[in-house]
């Protein structure tokens, strides 16, 4: 076993007690563990190459330097992987993102830690639905207007 140091927000760290004194853990260590486990059973059973689509919503503050232009880089960088966002302003400092994303699972959770890793971000949660796609032959009124789409 390791022993680590970790720097935590006063809230937090009030959470974690909390926590610990609800489920009756023996310690701070004890409550950290079990939330690493339990983030592990959270992470999305699909293979590195199935497509997927997701929400990723995350709070951050906006004043924290650079943050949101480097957010916003990252999803320009990936506009192939970004379908839309949307942004509310929480209070003065907070804003929450909602991203949905649509791609290869391992590239949709890589960009997902690329984002939620970054220094600010207070709050992330990525959320995976895996898709198949195939093309369909159809039309929208009249038998002239035949063509193909990708369906979900």
């Amino acid at each position: 076993m390791q022993r680590i140091t970790i720097t935590i927000d006063d809230d937090l760290l009030a959470t974690v007690d909390s926590m610990v004194e609800q489920r009756g853990y023996t310690s701070r260590s004890e409550a950290l563990r079990d939330l690493v486990r339990e983030s592990q059973t959270r992470a999305p059973a699909t293979h590195p190459g199935d497509l997927c689509v997701a929400t990723l919503t995350y709070v951050y503050d906006h004043a924290t330097r650079d943050l949101a232009r480097r957010i916003t880089q990252a999803h320009h960088d990936r506009h192939d992987m970004s379908v839309a966002n949307m942004r509310v302003h929480l209070d003065h400092d907070s804003l929450l993102e909602s991203s949905v994303l649509r791609g290869r699972s391992q590239e949709v959770a890589a960009f997902a830690d690329s984002v939620s890793s970054q220094r600010g971000v207070r709050f992330a949660r990525l959320h995976m639905i895996p898709v198949s796609l195939e093309r369909l032959r159809h039309h929208h009124g009249s038998a002239e207007d035949q063509h193909d789409h990708l369906h979900v």
